[in-house]
């Protein structure tokens, strides 16, 4: 329905008491006719700490060009970020997730404390798209998301490589596999400029979920960061915020459940991220849109895995956009009847319209017909048993063994397992677990790419299994389960665990247990007492306060 374009800004800007704010906007060069038009805010996350933002300045220059032309007045603002990449394996990591609730707030602020009538926001990384996508939930607003874009792959001895290369090049130095020189020189190549890391790792996961789930326009998201027509599509998200301001499109209108089950299919199909659960639960806590983790485990069994990427597949980011794009994922999948076409986009239009413009390159071997699909069902697990009452999640490729049982090697936190795995203590047949990392007892719920990594680089990713109430990057693969709930610190059963307790992994199953009496395990967890938290002040203790459990995507919720 039509929509008076300033609908919120005309109690900032119109009227005789608003003379003062007037004045502080003139100030900065905003003219009388300026702030008569609608105001459209336009967010990034710029940042001198990673590649993945890096090109949002010059992104936000060109959507403000498209906003000014379609009658609007654009005011750019800025949050942070985290890089997961950078900080992996050290203490910053535990304010990766944080900081999720962090840029959606202070997105929702900045747009509840300027009246804006529409906003883009620009995001690239990990946990600023989920976070984009939570805002706009929240703020309701004509909106949309714009992807920054996907780094490109370096080149290494006549292969792609990424930022995955890197941290299993680091196991295979430990283990004598690769020489110093070998290790430099891969991290010398992987990363050759601005964008998200490039595999179908979270923020290419997220990117794709964005598309199809409608916050992002469809065909957008897959064109690399540094590619020249990025600033076109800049541009034209501008003007086309402005179109979905007049007409009145918003977040509630396209967060609907058939298009949240269209975003878990789309990550199914891709091999996408674990973390696409976590972020997928706690957008539809935004939404008002019922969705279980078990949800995840029935669409995945229904959607075959078609998009041969990595971390599991051969192909980068950067191929898909060459082999037809997200669009034709979309298509491939509202052709199949594994997503519903009718849900709306941010053009009016729907699904399955935009998807249809999918331009497929002839030959390509990146996105498969549904019907030669590299493994019959999606890549997502969600496993249960006596160690995971609410849940925990594995992402399987298909060349994973489908039952790991073994000796649990049991550490409370991710620097021991790390000095373990290079230190060759840990052995074939081995179950690492690693607990107190959860959303509140890490805090913060760390990634374990560091670890998996070196487990894959010393050869042992086939033979050694990984449990852990924290999560993986999406760069993660082999057989690696995230997302333990309840976490450790809130007294779930991984914190009875012990060193030579058996653990089974059971994919087939869809179950994670050790084999104890529920008497033993009880009589373990009764002599359990939780822990002091790690952190008593800022941010941090605040994340503790407030966090839910990784099966309700680890959301921050005030205790009313």
């Amino acid at each position: 329905m039509a929509l008076d374009p300033k609908h919120n800004s005309r109690a900032l800007t119109d009227g005789r008491d608003r003379a003062p704010a007037r004045a502080m906007l003139r100030a900065i060069g905003f003219t009388p006719e300026d702030l008569a038009r609608p105001l459209v805010g336009v967010g990034h996350s710029w940042i001198e700490t990673m590649p993945c933002n890096f090109n949002h300045r010059r992104l936000a220059e060109k959507v403000k060009e498209g906003v000014r032309a379609a009658g609007g007045t654009p005011m750019e603002f800025n949050t942070v970020a985290i890089s997961d990449g950078v900080a992996m394996g050290t203490e910053g990591m535990k304010a990766s997730l944080v900081s999720r609730e962090l840029i959606a707030d202070s997105i929702e602020l900045v747009g509840r404390g300027y009246l804006f009538d529409a906003m883009v926001v620009i995001a690239s990384c990990d946990k600023t798209l989920p976070a984009a996508a939570m805002a706009l939930s929240r703020l309701d607003l004509p909106s949309l998301v714009l992807y920054g874009g996907s780094i490109l792959p370096g080149r290494y001895r006549g292969r792609d490589v990424t930022i995955q290369d890197v941290f299993e090049a680091v196991g295979a130095n430990a283990a004598g596999r690769i020489s110093d020189e070998e290790l430099r020189e891969i991290e010398a190549l992987a990363c050759p400029g601005a964008g998200a890391c490039g595999g179908q790792y979270t923020a290419n996961t997220m990117a794709t979920v964005l598309e199809i789930i409608g916050l992002s326009p469809l065909g957008t998201a897959s064109t690399p960061a540094t590619d020249p027509d990025k600033e076109q599509i800049a541009y034209r998200a501008g003007t086309l915020v402005m179109e979905m301001l007049r007409r009145g499109i918003r977040p509630s209108q396209i967060l609907t459940r058939a298009a949240f089950e269209n975003a878990i299919a789309a990550v199914a199909a891709t091999g996408g991220s674990t973390n696409g659960v976590l972020h997928l639960l706690a957008m539809a806590r935004e939404a008002g849109v019922p969705l279980t983790i078990d949800d995840f485990n029935t669409i995945s069994a229904r959607t075959p895995l078609f998009v041969d990427l990595k971390p599991g597949g051969r192909y980068v980011a950067v191929d898909v956009h060459r082999a037809g794009g997200i669009q034709l994922i979309a298509r491939r999948l509202v052709e199949a009847g594994l997503a519903d076409g009718r849900q709306l986009t941010p053009t009016g239009r729907t699904l399955a319209e935009e998807a249809s413009k999918a331009v497929e390159t002839p030959g390509q071997e990146v996105i498969r017909p549904v019907s030669q699909p590299l493994k019959p069902t999606g890549g997502l697990v969600i496993l249960r048993g006596n160690l995971a009452p609410e849940g925990a999640v594995i992402k399987v490729a298909g060349h994973e063994p489908t039952v790991h049982r073994g000796p649990a090697r049991v550490f409370d936190r991710e620097e021991e397992a790390m000095r373990a795995v290079t230190s060759g203590q840990i052995r074939p047949g081995d179950v690492v677990v690693i607990r107190y990392e959860g959303p509140a007892g890490g805090p913060g719920m760390r990634e374990m790419l560091g670890v998996t990594g070196a487990i894959v680089g010393a050869g042992l990713g086939d033979s050694v299994a990984l449990i852990t109430d924290g999560r993986f990057s999406g760069a993660t693969h082999g057989l690696m389960v995230g997302h333990v709930a309840p976490e450790a610190a809130r007294g779930g059963p991984i914190a009875a665990l012990r060193d030579g307790d058996v653990v089974v992994i059971d994919e087939e199953r869809r179950a994670l247990h050790v084999e104890l009496s529920d008497d033993e395990l009880a009589a373990r967890l009764a002599d359990w007492r939780p822990p002091a938290p790690r952190y008593t002040s800022g941010v941090f203790a605040k994340y503790i306060a407030l966090v839910s459990s990784a099966s309700e995507g680890a959301i921050t919720r005030p205790r009313l």
